[in-house]
Order: structure tokens, then C-alpha cells, then sequence
């Protein structure tokens, strides 16, 4: 069974930085899309950012200039490095794996921004 694996999720106060972390099995991983989803209580889960298999990116506008996806092949892992956080961006953070018909969700990690 596939598992993604999260970590790196916490409280920061506004403009402060996280970085979020996903691990999964090397047999999806490689041929995969990668994404982070957000979702706070009684709204829609949201895209934030996603990279393919091949490393292109995309970004919601509410966090482009401030958030960065990355992916790290050796260790499977797919990182999301926070900047410049703000409170609107307090939520519980998925990592989310696309492909093959497939898709598999993280359990999710929780991101407070807040003084």
C-alpha cells in the first residue's frame, strides 16, 4: 500500500518561514505528479502547488512569490518551502500523489500562522 508520509508542519508567526516535507515509496514517486493541497474548516480543499515527474511547477496565486515546490529523487521525498507566511495561510496541509489513475493523500499536517 502507498504511503505518503508528512512532516515539517508547526506555528510560525507572520512572516516567518516552514518547510513541509512528503515521503513516499520510490515506485510512484519517480512517474508521479507531486502536489500540496490546503484546506481549512468548512471551505474546499485547495491546490497550493504541484511538480511533475519532470520537475514543471505551478502555483496557486495566492502563494506564488512565497512558496516553493521542490523534489528530491535520491530520497523520494517532495518538499514545500514556506516564506513570508501570513495568516490567511493557516490551514491543515496534504501532500497529495497523482497518477496512473491513481491518487493517494497524506493525513495531513497542521500550519498555524499567528502571533
Amino acid at each position: 500500500q502507498v504511503q505518503l508520509v508528512e512532516s515539517g508542519g508547526g506555528l510560525v508567526q507572520p512572516g516567518g518561514s516552514l518547510r513541509l516535507s512528503c515521503a513516499t515509496s520510490r515506485s510512484i514517486f519517480s512517474i508521479y505528479t507531486m502536489g500540496w493541497y490546503r484546506q481549512v474548516p468548512g471551505k474546499q480543499r485547495e491546490l497550493v502547488s504541484a511538480i511533475s515527474s519532470r520537475g514543471s511547477t505551478s502555483y496557486a496565486a495566492s502563494v506564488k512569490g512565497r512558496f516553493t515546490i521542490s523534489r528530491n529523487n535520491a530520497k523520494n521525498t517532495v518538499y514545500l518551502q514556506m516564506n513570508n507566511l501570513k495568516p490567511e495561510d493557516t490551514a491543515v496541509y496534504y501532500c497529495n500523489a497523482v497518477g496512473g489513475g491513481m491518487t493517494y493523500w497524506g493525513q495531513g499536517t497542521q500550519v498555524t500562522v499567528s502571533s
